[in-house]
């Protein structure tokens, strides 16, 4: 089975141990294990672990664990919960159990390549729903009902966006669903940054609080910091679904690590606390690079509402990969080159690590871009 590089992950494999400023990072400053513990107010585990047997554990994914992930939406039980390896194990899963050749899918762009690729090697016709700064990157409403056709058998959306910061409210998510309900097809909606909305308690409506076709996926490795557990989930009350997707787990996962299943239940179930920390990182952090960004005359950017990336349009004749190559290379700082998702002429940043980390590291882009602006503004003379 044939199927196309991940450009993000290729690009990432390249430079991520290297670097000294990663600002391509998408996941919230990593907790420690003991951090973890402290804002669980939970320091005394090691009885519960030392006695732990380390079967298999809860094929689906424990009870506890279930329940836990439950409690992020508003019509959703135990039941309708399925725990997976990260989110990418949980996306790759849907489009396994419900995508065959000649299916039509309709994926919003950009977006996590995942949503155009795999359906792709699956033998899928997939539509792009492009995003465009012009529209604060969100679906054209008109555009998507030209393209999802009767028969149509996933829509493939992201909220909020990777890479752009963008996010759809629940008037807009209510329309959308109106569209899909018509043609009668799935909603496919990765919210791995759900809960890092720049105002309020952070939580925009999830999808499938508003859509009995519809199907959330999410993890601990975005907003929860724990991307170390490798785990996610996939939650949806469409008749079927959950059965059906066992079945193709069953193949290539039987269950999740129990101590990562533990772990992942204890944060979840001190989420507020765990929340508070990452909201705070990412406000905090936003601002900054706001303030940077209204600095920079080589920088252009429709401002990020929620996650933890935002997409950078930059005022230099230099291909985004080249770049990133020479930033990297030459002031240790990494971020992600545009090309790598599909948008040549624009990068992208994450700016949910440590603040020192981001600040100094914008610092060092600043000097870059100047000098780079100097160096072509002396070809062109010459």
């Amino acid at each position: 089975m044939l199927i196309e590089k991940f450009g993000v992950e290729r690009w990432m494999d390249l430079y991520e141990t290297k670097c000294q400023f990663n600002l391509a990072e998408t996941c919230v400053d990593s907790l420690t294990l003991e951090e973890l513990l402290d804002l669980c107010g939970q320091k005394n585990i090691l009885n519960d672990l030392l006695n732990m047997r380390l079967t298999y554990g809860d094929i689906l994914g424990s009870k506890r664990l279930r329940g836990a992930v439950s409690k992020l939406y508003q019509t959703i039980e135990t039941e309708h919960v399925l725990i997976t390896h990260g989110a990418i194990g949980a996306n790759h899963l849907v489009y396994e159990t419900l995508i065959e050749p000649g299916d039509i899918v309709v994926a919003v762009h950009p977006t996590y390549q995942q949503h155009r690729s795999i359906p792709l090697c699956f033998g899928a016709e997939v539509r792009l729903l492009n995003l465009t700064s012009e529209n604060n990157f969100l679906p054209d409403l008109e555009e998507l009902e030209s393209i999802l056709t009767p028969g149509t058998k996933l829509l493939a959306l992201n909220n909020p966006n990777n890479p752009a910061g963008s996010l759809m409210d629940r008037p807009l998510l209510e329309r959308i669903v109106r569209i899909a309900s018509d043609c009668g097809a799935y909603i496919l909606c990765d919210e791995v940054y759900r809960g890092l909305d720049g105002a309020g308690d952070g939580f925009t409506v999830s999808v499938v609080d508003l859509y009995d076709k519809a199907i959330s996926t999410g993890s601990m490795s975005k907003v929860y910091s724990l991307a170390g557990l490798r785990l996610g989930w996939l939650a949806s009350r469409a008749p079927g679904l959950i059965e059906q997707v066992v079945n193709h787990r069953d193949y290539n996962t039987i269950s999740v690590g129990m101590i990562d299943d533990y772990l992942a239940a204890l944060a979840l179930e001190s989420r507020d606390k765990v929340l508070a920390r990452s909201q705070a990182i990412t406000r905090n952090n936003r601002n900054l690079l706001t303030s940077w960004v209204n600095n920079q005359p080589l920088i252009h950017w429709t401002p990020p509402i929620s996650g933890t990336t935002a997409l950078l349009k930059y005022d230099l004749d230099m291909p985004s990969w080249d770049l990133c190559v020479k930033l990297v290379e030459q002031t240790g700082v990494m971020l992600c080159p545009g090309s790598a998702l599909g948008l040549e002429g624009w990068l992208r940043i994450g700016y949910a690590c440590e603040a020192k980390v981001l600040a100094k590291g914008l610092a060092l882009f600043s000097d870059f871009l100047a000098k780079s602006a100097s160096s072509s503004s002396l070809l062109t003379r010459a």
